[in-house]
């Protein structure tokens, strides 16, 4: 069996069986692929069907020069993965990678921005402009919705139902789920579609499409990305945001305000409340005013 086989049956099984995103397959496959040229370069032919752990394990020390232990950790999480499947399918008996311990590391907690902060990024947006209408709008859902971006540049018009109060989101793994849009941002969204979206020039396959740029197609995630950077840069903001930072920022604030963690959880389409539960470490000082607040012995 050949990797490059090997590789497109793990791709489709990825997105066939577990209904993977396709950033999320392009991120496995890089880590099978930094596998595969390694192997090249260094003139070690072997299947993925007889490689052995010993030269996997060659493979990560590596590169574990040159990568953190988070890098690191992801790497072997993926290469595991990619084995796991071959086994599954009976081309191999074992995972090479089964003993082979990640390196330790931290739980990363979240950046997040003040409600002073995003009022500065909001306002620094240009009005004048035909993009200026979109942008406040892509803002304000980022920030009241807690959307990935992804799901941001994924939302269709059909997926918006305000009179009940929610949009209908798009998840990892196509999972959909239901988000409550606060009237104020569906203010801002309906600006948006009906003053400057109505009077562009759609492309057929976006017709359906929320966001759009100005060639009528939809927006790529880099265009997210830069639209938000050059908003903080100019709301003169020297932290570094992201659009995901937005996201954080709504699960953070709505814990803060009294917020139970199972509808943040639900709201942000985590899986495991495990991964919801970062955000009771951002605001160690909000914890303390629940204890003193709430318990029977404070």
């Amino acid at each position: 069996m050949k990797w490059e086989m090997a590789l497109k049956d793990y791709q489709n099984y990825l997105k066939l069986e577990r209904g993977l995103s396709a950033n999320s397959i392009d991120n496995y496959s890089l880590d099978v692929t930094k596998l595969i040229n390694y192997l090249h370069v260094n003139n070690i032919e072997v299947s993925p069907v007889k490689i052995s752990d010993k030269s996997i394990q060659e493979f990560i020390y590596s590169v574990s020069k040159n990568i953190n232990a988070r890098s690191q950790s992801r790497l072997i999480s993926g290469l595991r993965s990619f084995f796991s499947f071959l086994v599954f399918e009976d081309y191999r008996s074992d995972n090479p990678l089964e003993l082979m311990e990640s390196p330790k590391i931290g739980r990363k907690l979240p950046d997040t921005i003040s409600i002073d902060e995003v009022d500065r990024i909001i306002a620094a947006i240009d009005l004048s402009k035909n993009e200026g209408e979109r942008n406040r709008a892509i803002i304000e859902t980022l920030y009241g919705c807690g959307l990935r971006v992804s799901e941001l540049i994924n939302l269709k018009i059909s997926d918006l139902f305000f009179q009940e109060g929610f949009i209908k989101v798009t998840g990892k793994g196509d999972k959909q789920r239901f988000v409550p849009i606060s009237e104020y941002t569906v203010k801002f969204i309906n600006i948006y579609k009906n003053e400057v979206r109505n009077h562009q020039d759609i492309k057929p396959e976006a017709t359906d499409t929320l966001f759009l740029n100005r060639r009528g197609n939809g927006l790529t995630r880099a265009m997210i990305f830069t639209i938000v950077k050059r908003l903080t840069e100019v709301a003169g903001i020297r932290k570094k945001i992201s659009p995901h930072t937005f996201r954080h920022s709504f699960a953070t604030h709505l814990l803060e305000n009294g917020a139970d963690l199972r509808a943040i959880q639900q709201m942000l389409g985590h899986e495991s409340i495990t991964t919801t539960e970062v955000y009771v470490h951002v605001d160690r000082s909000h914890l303390k005013e629940v204890m003193e607040e709430f318990h029977p012995r404070r």
